[in-house]
């Protein structure tokens, strides 16, 4: 498996406290058949004064200390890049850091409320030529209320990244009810750790993995969480990624059109979807 949203690198944001817990953490991922980490520490302006440069020297530095331990885990640079307006910019100068330079970019909007504009952003950023992919969106306290939004950056070319502690619970039930929706509707992408720690929030992609095969079958949850982030670190153009293809209640297989999109997808978990949001009704 490739875990694209992890934050391990020690001592520069919310996530790793020191080298120990790194070394920890990488410990996990490997034993969970994990062999690539992108190593995304928050780029928050006022809060986590990371920039590129300074990522990309914290990531040889662990990478090196990862070899030293004897631990078999390639690490790439990234970030988990919060919206700004010159966004595009920051990317070509790289203050801002895209997935293993590539294409791809992790965006990580406002958890409270819908940015004003949030359309143009993105937009903004498909015209430079990378492709945003938004982190937990399962997660944002505004999903419910504007759902539509999140269908429309998907069919606008936007990709979502799911967490895998929301399809096991650990953030409570409605990103759970959320992260299941989105993957059974075929609207989401690739499934990620968002590992900060070892035991409260640890690298749980392989959970994460099994809860989405009980969703929409193992070819899937396979592509979510290898052959998608694989294709992403090759930097393939989106028409040449693999596309969403969710089993159907019927045992049919659908398949979206252009690029990895499912258009009317819903996976074997849509039946229980279905009864808990009538349930709410």
């Amino acid at each position: 498996m490739i875990d694209l949203h992890s934050h391990m690198l020690p001592g520069i944001d919310d996530g790793a406290v020191d080298l120990s817990m790194a070394l920890e953490m990488a410990r996990m991922q490997v034993d969970q058949g994990v062999t690539i980490v992108a190593c995304t520490p928050h780029i928050l302006p006022g809060v986590f004064h990371n920039e590129g440069p300074q990522i990309r020297q914290a990531v040889a530095d662990l990478q090196r200390a990862l070899d030293d331990a004897g631990l078999t885990l390639l690490l790439k640079p990234g970030a988990d890049n919060h919206i700004a307006p010159d966004f595009a910019h920051q990317l070509r100068s790289g203050r801002l850091l895209s997935l293993g330079d590539t294409r791809y970019v992790l965006v990580e909007p406002p958890h409270n409320l819908p940015p004003a504009r949030f359309d143009d952003l993105l937009f903004g950023i498909i015209l430079a030529d990378y492709v945003p992919i938004i982190t937990h969106p399962e997660r944002l306290k505004w999903v419910g209320d504007r759902y539509d939004l999140i269908k429309r950056m998907v069919d606008h070319g936007v990709w979502m990244q799911i967490t895998a502690g929301s399809l096991t619970g650990r953030f409570g039930r409605k990103p759970k009810y959320w992260a299941e929706r989105m993957i059974c509707e075929g609207i989401a992408h690739i499934l990620a750790s968002d590992a900060h720690d070892a035991t409260g929030r640890p690298p749980d992609l392989a959970a994460g993995r099994i809860a989405a095969e009980k969703l929409v079958g193992a070819a899937e949850a396979h592509q979510m969480v290898m052959g998608r982030p694989f294709d992403i670190l090759s930097d393939k153009s989106v028409l040449e990624c693999a596309p969403i293809r969710v089993e159907a209640l019927d045992g049919a297989v659908r398949t979206g059109g252009d690029g990895p999109r499912a258009s009317d997808g819903y996976g074997a978990g849509a039946l229980r979807i279905g009864l808990r949001r009538l349930a709410r009704q």
